[in-house]
């Protein structure tokens, strides 16, 4: 999906995920604006954040990684 990450539900609010947490499938990680609608990107499975790819604010094209769950 083309548009904006958001690492965290808000201004100044702790992030989704952050290195080192554990998450589980279907835990929102990230959320991305795209065409003023914001969509939460999910965890695809269980495991630990090993690293953030993106930072909050960034533009993200199609098939961009954003974490690597491990």
């Amino acid at each position: 999906m083309v548009g904006v990450v958001y690492l965290a539900p808000e201004p100044g609010a702790e992030p989704f995920v952050k290195v080192g947490a554990a998450v589980k499938s279907g835990d929102t990680v990230a959320l991305v604006e795209a065409m003023k609608t914001f969509n939460p990107i999910k965890s695809d499975k269980d495991g630990i954040v090993k690293e953030i790819l993106v930072s909050d604010g960034a533009a993200v094209e199609f098939d961009q990684p954003l974490v690597v769950i491990e």
